[in-house]
């Protein structure tokens, strides 16, 4: 079991039970960075006060050997997609999908996250093709944010009353 997957095991009740998600945990030389978010979204004060309980509870239990960093945060905009749930939260979202090495066609591509079940993913690319791809497959996935039109100065968005 990897240091990330381990502390992912032991801060994940502690997250759930401030009413947050906990979205991913990273690990790399000298930095853990944990995810968390919350629906309608998290605010600094609770990644603040999540930040202190996973500091205490890592600090209690050591399951990291040596010295590191802790960063608590929000996943932002654009976030990395691991879980079958993450996936499906997703769907109708536009996302970048990374495969392995192993896997037929482009290794990297964009569209639609059309579907999402147990089992893997199905993207639609381009002309409306759809690419199904098993969860093994995936190298790395993330949902990709598109900024809307920008007003005009001086008009209005349109109101109906």
């Amino acid at each position: 079991m990897s240091t990330a997957d381990r502390v992912r095991d032991l801060i994940e009740p502690l997250v759930t039970a401030s009413g947050s998600e906990l979205v991913d945990v990273e690990h790399g030389p000298g930095l853990l960075r944990v995810y968390v978010d919350r629906e309608g979204g998290i605010d600094l004060d609770a990644i603040t006060a999540l930040s202190e309980q996973i500091s205490d509870l890592l600090d209690l239990e050591d399951p990291i050997p040596g010295r590191y960093t802790l960063e608590v945060s929000s996943p932002g905009l654009e976030r990395n997609l691991r879980t079958p749930a993450q996936y499906q939260r997703f769907v109708g979202s536009k996302v970048s999908v990374k495969t392995k090495s192993r896997v037929e066609g482009d290794r990297r591509f964009s569209g639609e996250l059309t579907d999402a079940d147990d089992d893997g993913i199905t993207v639609t690319v381009g002309n409306d093709q759809q690419r199904r791809l098993a969860y093994d497959d995936i190298e790395k996935a993330r949902t990709i944010f598109e900024w809307g039109p920008t007003p005009k100065p001086g008009q209005r968005k349109a109101t109906t009353s």
